[in-house]
């Protein structure tokens, strides 16, 4: 039984409690300094929910103990902190981030990693599960041209003249819209203002804009520098919606008061279930000896977890970081230092209980199966 620490009992994180509940394979402990939080988790057996705050030291050392890893599913600012202790108690770290600095700083701490402990950032959609499919496409090519990633959570229906809902962290969003963004041109790593790039496209008959934003690219640039002329990562939303955060971000000069910002849109942009995820890769280079376009485009639903209504982003983002614990658990990724998400080879992750969530040729079975898949159980060790 693998025991985890959940860092942040927040829409995503008790989604993940859920999902890796479900199996019957792991042991969670949650901790949340929000009461409200931690009462809207199940009553169950193998749970155990701490109320404190993540920035009290002595409480999270306390809570690491026992445990085998710690995922973080809070706000980025506090996952540096988070992996540091993990580390010293001997534990490995997974975490949903997505701002490159604070993710590059976690990766430097990979020299902490006991045997048999890993270091990873950056499980959830974007960066995360885009990055396998990115890399998945350039290596189908003899030599890459170009590697495009469009990625978007948006509201089935939308209402309001942002076409858009708040499907997760307000804090992350803005950040993602306001910090530069790496981009590789004629090879070269670069940074690119974020909103920036702005480009119309259709995906199956609907019309989308995307715009440049930071994060969403993870390492995968810097992974494949070198061998790939042109890299980018790019929002999707609805059309108009760039132009009004233009206004609010610049225009109004509310990049400088972002918390301000911040409670505006929670104050007046709803939050929905409805929603869908959108994902567009598109890779073109040579292949045997001919110029070829390869393109993969997934849509994500919300759906019932454990009978509770799940938007497509939490559903999208716990899966991702439970399939990458998954195989951390069965010994399948490096037992040692920081693993980068793209390292992870596609099929594998998609091959998983939980990465069939993003395999759109495969039904996932509900409720979850209460065992490992088998290329997993093969190679489970204890």
């Amino acid at each position: 039984m693998h025991r985890v620490l959940l860092v942040g009992a927040g829409q995503i994180g008790r989604t993940i409690v859920r999902m890796l509940l479900g199996t019957r394979d792991y042991e969670v402990r949650v901790v949340d300094v929000d009461e409200a939080a931690l009462a809207a988790l199940p009553t169950v057996p193998r749970l155990e929910a701490l109320r404190f705050d993540a920035t009290d030291e002595t409480a999270l050392r306390d809570a690491m103990v026992g445990m085998d890893s710690v995922v973080a599913a809070l706000p980025p600012t506090f996952a540096e902190r988070i992996a540091t202790t993990a580390l010293d108690a001997g534990l490995s770290y997974f975490d949903l981030g997505d701002e490159r600095r604070i993710s590059a700083a976690i990766r430097a701490l990979a020299g902490r990693c006991r045997d048999g402990r890993i270091l990873m950032p950056q499980c959830g959609l974007a960066p995360g599960f885009v990055s396998m499919l990115g890399r998945s496409l350039a290596d189908r090519l003899d030599s890459v041209d170009a590697l495009s990633m469009r990625v978007g959570a948006l509201p089935i229906y939308p209402t309001n003249s942002l076409g858009y809902a708040l499907t997760w962290s307000t804090e992350g969003l803005l950040a993602a819209y306001c910090e530069p963004c790496e981009v590789l041109v004629d090879g070269e790593l670069r940074d690119v203002p974020a909103l920036e790039g702005l480009e119309e496209i259709a995906i199956d008959g609907v019309r989308y804009e995307a715009f440049h934003t930071s994060g969403g690219v993870g390492t995968l640039a810097r992974t494949l520098e070198g061998r790939v002329r042109a890299l980018d990562y790019k929002t999707l939303r609805y059309p108009g919606h760039r132009d009004r955060m233009m206004f609010l971000l610049r225009d109004l000069r509310l990049s400088a008061r972002r918390e301000l910002l911040a409670e505006l849109l929670e104050q007046a942009v709803p939050t929905t279930t409805q929603d869908v995820v959108v994902v567009q890769c598109v890779a073109s280079g040579q292949r045997g000896g001919q110029l070829v376009q390869l393109t993969d485009v997934r849509r994500l639903h919300g759906r019932k977890v454990d009978g509770e209504a799940t938007s497509a982003i939490q559903v999208a983002s716990a899966a991702a970081v439970c399939a990458v614990l998954d195989l951390h658990v069965a010994r399948l990724l490096p037992r040692t230092g920081a693993v980068t998400q793209e390292s992870v080879p596609l099929e594998l992750f998609c091959g998983g209980r939980f990465g069939r969530y993003f395999d759109v040729a495969r039904p996932v079975p509900l409720p979850e199966t209460s065992r490992l898949p088998a290329a997993v159980r093969s190679t489970r060790h204890g």
